[in-house]
């Protein structure tokens, strides 16, 4: 083991510059060369890459986005750019290949791991925390306070304007981000994709809340459940109160890392490094019960994360 690279993939998260320091800071201090290829997948399929070094890689622990950018590429599914994936780390004598991004990059990585010599560790960084084997990704935790700091403050003019929020979150598969917001900020409703949500219900809880007399209320909806804008309408209709959407998006992927990103980002860096240092491949960096271990990257792509469904019946009765 010589030489490695790192790639980040996929959407971006909050703490992908931390974990690409981390990875660069460790190799190097392990007398390894660090390239950095560029544009997600792409980077592998055009052999477009930098090298990086421990003072390069100085200066971006607190910035969000990625210093490497990132992309969705059609072309790297294909057997054919899996392939030339393939050909490019051969091509560059690297020896290990650290992939930095979500389900969709962790898939990508097994697929590549099939052609290549190189051993594929990944480090599972998404605002959406759906990744199998891990408690917890990084990004996950400031893609959740980004959305606090708002919903706290939209908090302060519903109460002053008797009114309804849904605020809707990212999210269009999974519930993860949806429920640990609703939770955390009091929400008195929370919409996951996992569970069909019920007009009637949510209507009956506004009205227990306004007979308790509750005027306000927060309902966090993750983008997945559905036409928000159309269950305003429904809610404006049928309880006979005033309703506001706003939508979190994109912003939930940006700005700086939390202290808890980064420090996920540099303890799986450093373990991705070490993975590498002992040979082992098709390994995916984990956190499980406060401990950071690793998981083969084979089971984590043949199974799906359960969200815990008990903490909607604590946010149900702590909103109360």
């Amino acid at each position: 083991m010589t030489r490695i690279g790192v790639v980040t993939s996929g959407g971006d998260a909050p703490g992908m510059n931390a974990t690409i320091r981390a990875v660069t800071r460790v190799a190097h201090s392990e007398g390894l060369e660090v390239l950095g290829f560029e544009r997600g997948w792409d980077g592998l399929l055009t052999n477009t890459f930098r090298m990086l070094t421990p003072r390069n890689v100085g200066g971006i622990l607190h910035l969000g986005g990625t210093i490497l950018r990132t992309s969705r590429s059609p072309e790297f599914r294909t057997v054919e750019g899996v392939q030339k994936a393939a050909e490019t780390l051969a091509l560059n004598n690297v020896d290990g290949l650290v992939v930095v991004g979500g389900d969709g990059s962790l898939r990508g990585a097994l697929e590549l791991s099939k052609m290549s010599d190189a051993l594929i560790v990944g480090i599972p960084t998404t605002i959406d925390n759906d990744i199998f084997g891990t408690d917890e990704t990084v990004g996950f935790d400031s893609a959740v306070n980004t959305a606090i700091v708002e919903i706290d403050k939209i908090r302060d003019t519903a109460n002053s304007h008797d009114r309804v929020f849904i605020v809707e979150v990212m999210g269009k598969k999974r519930g993860f981000l949806a429920l640990t917001i609703g939770l955390t900020v009091g929400a008195e409703v929370i919409l996951v994709p996992e569970v069909e949500y019920s007009l009637k219900k949510i209507v009956g809880t506004l009205e227990e809340n306004d007979a308790k007399g509750k005027k306000s209320g927060i309902i966090v909806a993750a983008e997945g459940i559905g036409d928000t804008h159309k269950l305003l309408r429904e809610i404006e209709e049928k309880a006979g109160v005033e309703v506001r959407l706003s939508v979190t998006g994109y912003a939930q992927r940006g700005g700086n890392p939390t202290a808890r990103s980064r420090l996920l980002a540099n303890l799986f860096g450093k373990k991705a490094v070490e993975l590498l240092l002992n040979e082992q491949g098709n390994r995916m960096v984990a956190l499980q019960e406060g401990k950071v271990t690793s998981i083969d990257l084979k089971e984590v792509c043949s199974n799906e994360k359960q969200l815990d469904l008990s903490l909607m019946k604590l946010a149900q009765t702590l909103a109360t």
